[in-house]
């Protein structure tokens, strides 16, 4: 458990204070099951019945609210914000250990940095690279000439294919797979024939990427993840995708192959993007959305229709049905309407 005192906090977030300074924090917890020893956050007005009730130590909320607030207070411009640099204050999640496990298997010509970290069970094949403060975690796979920069941590159970290029500070979670073959075949007189994937993976710095997600070799041609995008679990991410810097991918989210994704986007969950199409910069991309042809203007874009009673969507799918004879009969109607007016 990581105690700090309420004013030191208040200094790291140059916050002002109000109340007791000397007021021992314990915890970070939601508004609702704060109790002593924890903060708080009030992100904005909607909570303030929460706020009322509260049994936290002290809370994090901006000068409008704090005329509301009956306990200790820091008061800042963001108080989300605010909270997440606490949040990473005290973080309790278990520091790596900078060891190298006695089960580890290490290819005599794999070249390591200072201070690597490589877990139990875990391989490191030949020639591979890994830079300082670099860490392996337990069970995990790096391939043949495969590089990793300064920094980056991959969790238990991680599996990195042969010549795979990872940037520095980069994060990745259990279970994920990266540099495996794409979905790459012809149909060869009816024998579906394998198409060899030459290409590899190249990942920039700051890159985070989700358990259990997959993102596969290029053919020919790289997989490109740029500098500081995010991506959450358990998506797929097929051969020759670029993928611009900064972009965020929500949970879910299957990408086909040969598709670029400019910067600054974000792709909400289980959305489905087709391939061999550009999407372009700032663009958002809302939960569920299917995206079957190229968006060339920043803005945000929906598709898909929102959960509905059985007995209703029945009948939304009954019209659905139909449109293409509506379609045809408006015509006709328009086209005898037009007729019978220039009589």
């Amino acid at each position: 458990m990581i105690e700090m005192r309420l004013s030191d906090l208040a200094q790291q977030l140059n916050a002002k204070l109000h109340g007791d300074e000397n007021i021992i924090i314990t915890g970070v917890a939601s508004i609702n099951n704060a109790r002593v020893g924890h903060i708080t956050f009030l992100k904005d007005q909607r909570f303030l019945s929460q706020l009322r009730s509260c049994r936290a130590s002290a809370v994090i909320l901006s000068k409008n609210n704090l005329i509301f607030c009956k306990i200790a207070a820091l008061v800042v411009e963001d108080p989300y914000i605010a909270y997440v640099k606490i949040a990473r204050l005290m973080d309790t999640t278990p520091k790596p250990s900078k060891n190298i496990a006695s089960g580890a298997i290490i290819a005599s010509d794999a070249i390591l940095g200072q201070r690597v970290g490589i877990g139990a069970n875990a391989v490191i094949e030949s020639e591979v690279i890994l830079g300082d403060d670099v860490i392996i975690g337990p069970g995990s796979f790096v391939g043949k000439k495969t590089r990793i920069g300064t920094g980056t941590r991959l969790w238990a159970n991680v599996t990195i294919y042969h010549e795979v290029e990872i940037g520095e500070c980069c994060l990745i979670q259990s279970g994920a797979i990266i540099g495996s073959d794409g979905f790459g075949y012809i149909n060869d007189h009816g024998v579906w024939t394998k198409i060899p994937h030459l290409g590899t993976v190249k990942i920039g710095n700051n890159v985070e990427i989700g358990a259990c997600t997959t993102i596969d070799r290029g053919t020919l041609d790289d997989t490109k993840i740029e500098n500081g995008v995010i991506i959450d679990n358990q998506c797929q991410i097929a051969h020759n995708v670029i993928i611009g810097a900064r972009t965020a991918i929500a949970g879910g989210v299957i990408m086909a192959g040969s598709l670029t994704i400019g910067r600054d986007c974000m792709i909400g969950g289980a959305s489905v993007i087709n391939g061999h199409i550009n999407i372009c910069d700032k663009v958002t991309i809302t939960g569920m959305g299917m995206v079957i042809k190229a968006i060339t203007q920043p803005g945000i874009y929906s598709s898909g229709i929102p959960v509905q009673l059985n007995t209703v969507w029945w009948k939304t799918a009954a019209l659905i049905m139909r449109i293409s004879n509506m379609n045809k009969r408006i015509k006709t109607i328009e086209e005898k309407l037009k007729k019978l007016l220039f009589l």
